[in-house]
């Protein structure tokens, strides 16, 4: 079963003719992925980058990290550590994080063949999993903590250990500094710790969830930058302070009227037209709506333990939900449900068969009355067994649905290449690549006295009107990749820089050519350092 995140992801590559090893970043479009890869570049080469990652020149009140939690990076930094770091580091970490995660799972869960079978299918027909393994996003990172943190909470109530609580408490504080909405997992470990010990329970979730969250707050303050929008929409909750409770409670209705019909109109566009955003919503309602149905019957069957253990995850699933409809933007908070989804697979193919236990009980019964033979015979009545089959598959209709939803939206309407296609390397591009490098090394060198600095900061302009004001031109920001390590990436917009340009604070600007930016530079005769692709990188000063 570890082998399985390899195998897909080997598969997958074979599929269009090319191996692992020709994932290649710089052809990648998903541009978070620049700054996660350079700033543990920079932590690798000197501890912390050198220059600032911010937006509009923003930049973190201790360091120099972006506004995302540098928590994110401690797998691929240990990786470097050992291993070294380049473009295909990350992607060979994401796979061996996402191999130790079912390793683990499998451990520690004790999971049957039959299980076994079940999470393969789905982890296969899930193809989010290899595609952000083939990346340098940290979202296996999340996927894989929280598979084996649901492990422990399984394993937890098969038999109950105090080092898996502690385990459970360890991961779930963590994924929190990490993502801040993964805290509702750090509720079942406090809950359970309540129980068992009444008042010092209390005491001890108190001093664990109180100590994580306030942690989180400082990270997020002191080591990163400030966005260009606020991460976390707050204002109905603002609203009630403000407006007072009337005006406060009609405008949360307003916004979750207007959310919900904005949600399920992407819903609609994924079943349709093979929408990304709408698919993972789609993906995850169904997952969820799963979840509940599994956690009804084990309260009807009055299976206790279950029912608390898939009742939890239910309402994780609901409570980020609900922080989706109020707090986040659609298309950006969609990959975030992503990593609910990995979980749900591994805790759908671990529900158990009762119906199939008690359908082979009555069958036994009835082979028995009419055969004159004993009702519990060593060889079994190979006459039942097809059926028997056959009905023990359908009563596994949890995976089936999920199979079938996962096959229709992730393979049959996966047009949408931007979420779903791997990126390889071709030659034109290694050797523009190179030869940006170059130029790089000849004019762009570290400075390491008083860092970090905007000595170090290169403004990535992420987009600009061409000179004529009719076309909106898209820098290509893959050049950046070629920075000297330790180098900061501030992101701008355009107008920022108009506005700003006589004060700018980096030492080095990249845009698109052909733009009103690279004219404006041209115009003030700033030194080319750099150029390639469409992008050329200027010198400020």
């Amino acid at each position: 079963m570890a082998l399985l995140p390899l195998l897909c992801c080997v598969v997958r590559c074979l599929l269009t003719g090319h191996s692992i090893a020709d994932i290649y970043l710089p052809a990648s479009e998903w541009n978070d992925e620049l700054f996660y890869y350079k700033q543990v570049e920079g932590m690798l080469q000197y501890g912390y980058p050198y220059g600032y990652f911010g937006f509009n020149e923003s930049h973190a009140l201790v360091l120099s990290f972006a506004a995302w939690s540098p928590v994110l990076l401690w797998p691929w930094l240990l990786w470097g550590l050992i291993f070294g770091w380049n473009l295909l580091s990350p992607i060979y970490c994401n796979i061996f994080v996402m191999m130790l995660a079912v390793f683990l799972f499998v451990w520690i869960t004790k999971a049957d063949g039959g299980q076994c079978i079940r999470i393969t299918v789905l982890f296969v027909l899930f193809p989010l999993f290899s595609r952000y393994m083939m990346s340098a996003m940290p979202e296996i990172t999340c996927f894989a903590m929280l598979i084996v943190y649901w492990a422990l909470a399984y394993s937890y109530y098969q038999q109950e250990n105090a080092g898996k609580l502690a385990g459970m408490f360890a991961l779930s504080a963590i994924m929190t500094l990490m993502r801040p909405y993964l805290i509702v997992f750090l509720a079942l470990p406090m809950l359970i710790l309540i129980w068992k010990k009444k008042w010092a329970g209390l005491a001890g979730s108190l001093v664990i969830g109180g100590g994580t969250g306030i942690l989180y707050i400082c990270i997020n303050h002191f080591l990163a930058a400030e966005y260009f929008t606020a991460l976390f929409d707050v204002s109905w909750l603002t609203n009630f302070i403000h407006y007072g409770f009337k005006q406060g409670l009609q405008e949360l209705i307003a916004k979750l009227t207007y959310n919900f019909a904005d949600f399920f109109r992407n819903c609609y566009q994924g079943l349709t037209d093979g929408l990304a955003t709408g698919s993972f919503f789609i993906g995850f309602l169904v997952v969820m709506a799963l979840l509940f149905i599994y956690t009804i019957c084990c309260l009807c069957r009055k299976a206790w333990k279950e029912s608390i253990l898939y009742g939890h995850l239910f309402l994780s699933f609901f409570a980020m939900w609900m922080a989706l409809i109020l707090m986040y933007k659609m298309q950006e908070g969609s990959k975030h449900l992503l990593t609910f989804i990995a979980v749900g697979i591994f805790a759908l193919a671990m529900m158990k068969d009762k119906t199939g236990e008690k359908t082979k009980e009555r069958e036994g019964v009835k082979a028995a009355e009419e055969f004159g033979e004993p009702e519990k015979s060593e060889t079994p009545d190979e006459g039942i067994r097809p059926v028997h089959c056959l009905k023990k598959a359908a009563s596994h209709w949890q995976v089936i649905v999920c199979a079938l939803t996962f096959v229709y939206l992730y393979y049959f309407m996966a047009v949408d290449a931007y979420d779903y296609q791997l990126c390889f390397q071709t030659q034109e591009l290694v050797e523009e690549m190179e030869s940006v490098a170059d130029q790089m090394e000849e004019s762009m060198i570290v400075q390491t006295q008083d860092v970090p600095s905007y000595d170090n900061d290169v403004i990535w302009v992420a987009a600009d009107y061409s000179t004529d004001g009719e076309e909106w031109l898209v820098t290509d920001y893959q050049i950046l990749y070629s920075l000297p390590a330790g180098f900061g990436i501030s992101c701008c917009y355009a107008d920022y820089i108009t506005v700003s340009f006589d004060t700018l604070q980096s030492k080095y600007l990249c845009t698109v050519a052909g733009g009103t930016i690279d004219a404006l530079c041209q115009e003030k005769g700033l030194p080319v350092v750099a150029e390639g692709l469409n992008a050329v990188i200027y010198q400020l000063r």
